[in-house]
């Protein structure tokens, strides 16, 4: 087959199957290459976009991660369980510090958390603890941080951190869930063309589109770049070869032809 035959997709469709779920049809794909895409939008959905996770907290009365936590129906544990859940939209690349504090009974949410311009809570409705006396108090520092992918609180530092902070698991990635689904397709006399089917959801941070063309951009960079470096290669390599003996003449050369123009004459007494 000759490159004329490469031809790009002629329909690409957004079906929208729910809050922040959907569906992308892309057709038709040249042979082989909506399997490509499906591998790569999905490696770099899942893995490669920014989104933004509670990073540590520090819950007033705790020092441990492995105690009941008194006044709550649940202990420490699960308390933290659930802030892992919570999901932020960031508006900044520092650390950002929240307070939380609710007393009396009834559930402790996500939208009891302090307000912020640099962080919103995308699921404020997210459950952290439910306190069961009139007297329970809770109240906790939470440090919120922007990142990639699924990060476990062995691989984070500790230094610096004050007795009590508890460093937690982080799951950063906006996107929830992501699969692609390949279908043959007919065109011409050819029935090996394919229909690239991805689904994709994500946490409410952003949209399905807003995600999908964050990674399309980005394997656009990665391959550009590439590209242009070994084209850098293609034409360094094509430049003509001085030998070292030639350079080493060019240079006494150079060297000589100063020298004359440095000497001064005598003048005449």
């Amino acid at each position: 087959m000759n490159k004329e035959n490469i031809f790009l997709p002629e329909k690409i469709e957004y079906i929208e199957e729910g809050p922040n779920k959907g569906r992308f049809i892309i057709e038709p794909c040249f042979p082989g290459y909506g399997t490509t895409w499906g591998n790569t939008l999905r490696r770099v959905l899942m893995s490669s976009l920014k989104g933004g996770a509670v990073d540590r907290v520090a819950i007033k009365g705790v020092r441990y991660e492995f105690a009941g936590y008194p006044g709550a129906k649940e202990d420490v544990l699960q308390i933290i369980l659930n802030l892992k859940k919570l999901r932020f939209k960031m508006f900044t690349d520092e650390t950002v510090q929240l307070s939380l504090k609710a007393k009396g009974v009834g559930d402790v949410l996500g939208k009891d958390i302090e307000k912020s311009a640099e962080a919103i809570v995308a699921n404020p409705e997210q459950k952290l603890a439910f306190l069961s006396d009139k007297n329970a108090s809770l109240e906790m520092q939470i440090w919120v941080k922007s990142g990639y992918g699924w990060v476990p609180s062995e691989e984070k530092s500790r230094e610096g951190l004050e007795v009590g902070t508890l460093v937690i698991d982080s799951q950063f990635s906006p996107v929830v869930e992501v699969s692609s689904k390949i279908e043959n397709i007919r065109v011409g006399k050819r029935t090996d063309f394919e229909r690239l089917i991805l689904s994709l959801e994500t946490d409410g941070t952003c949209t399905p589109p807003e995600a999908f063309v964050k990674a399309a951009k980005l394997i656009e960079e990665q391959f550009n770049f590439i590209g242009s470096k070994i084209e850098e290669e293609l034409k360094e390599q094509s430049k003509p070869k001085v030998l070292k003996k030639e350079v080493k003449k060019s240079k006494e050369k150079a060297v000589k032809k100063t020298a004359k123009k440095t000497v001064k004459k005598p003048t005449k007494k």
